[in-house]
């Protein structure tokens, strides 16, 4: 599991720091970034630059956050920024989903990522032993903090959950974690708030070397085969733009 998830939400923030000065009409503006989401000095453009790079999915094939980026990883996840980032997000596509027109048939679906969209693992990533993804990914002990089931819920993804619900949407959600914790998942998704859905897919043995782009998409097609209608697709991973599933989906 990549942590791509860290960077979905961009936001790029720039300011003028005390060398700046009103500049002639005409001139170009030169623009210093100086600190992170949450004030952090940084000492130059390198993880920005790294972060917009992953967020555009140009920077592809890396497994970890670049060590100099740690703090500045760090100050984002927990800073407010990146919750104001995910409202934002949540805002738009409630917007989305209240423009579209219904069947009625109960064939009109949303799918939800888990991982990084309804549930965070910001309390796993500030951990000493994975410093925001700087350190190389560890199964071992990604698998027991999920069997744990103490995942917190994303506010904005919640709220988006409701607001589907409501509309008249069946929920689905798409996870890469494997079968044998959705006793754990059931249970954490339902302690904070996520009470219905359709349907919770896991990672089968069938599914074992598959990437993410693979296995997911493959549940999709499967869906969309079964004659379901994919409206939405919420996720923090460019799997989740595979374009052929989503344009049989609307058809």
């Amino acid at each position: 599991m990549r942590l791509a998830v860290l960077f979905i939400l961009a936001t790029i923030v720039t300011t003028c720091n005390a060398d700046c000065h009103i500049l002639q009409e005409g001139q170009i503006y030169i623009l210093r970034p100086q600190s992170g989401a949450t004030g952090h000095q940084l000492e130059g453009l390198d993880c920005l630059s790294w972060r917009l790079a992953v967020e555009t999915n140009n920077l592809q094939n890396w497994d970890t956050v670049p060590m100099s980026c740690e703090e500045y990883v760090g100050h984002y996840m927990l800073g407010k920024q990146y919750r104001h980032d995910y409202e934002s997000v949540a805002d738009a596509t409630i917007k989305y989903a209240k423009s579209l027109k219904l069947a009625g048939d109960d064939k009109d679906i949303w799918i939800f990522d888990v991982d990084e969209t309804v549930l965070t693992n910001i309390p796993y990533y500030a951990r000493s032993d994975v410093l925001f993804g700087a350190l190389p990914y560890n199964k071992t002990s990604f698998n027991e903090w999920i069997a744990e089931g103490k995942l917190p819920a994303v506010p904005g993804a919640l709220r988006l959950y409701k607001t589907l619900l409501r509309l008249g949407f069946k929920i689905f959600f798409l996870t890469g974690v494997e079968e044998e914790y959705r006793k754990a998942r059931v249970a954490n998704l339902k302690a904070v708030g996520y009470h219905t859905w359709e349907k919770l897919i896991l990672r089968e043995d069938a599914d074992k070397g598959l990437t993410a782009l693979a296995y997911k998409s493959k549940r999709r097609t499967e869906l969309v085969n079964a004659g379901y209608r994919i409206l939405g697709n919420s996720g923090d991973q460019w799997s989740l733009c595979e374009v052929a599933v989503l344009e049989r989906a609307i058809k």
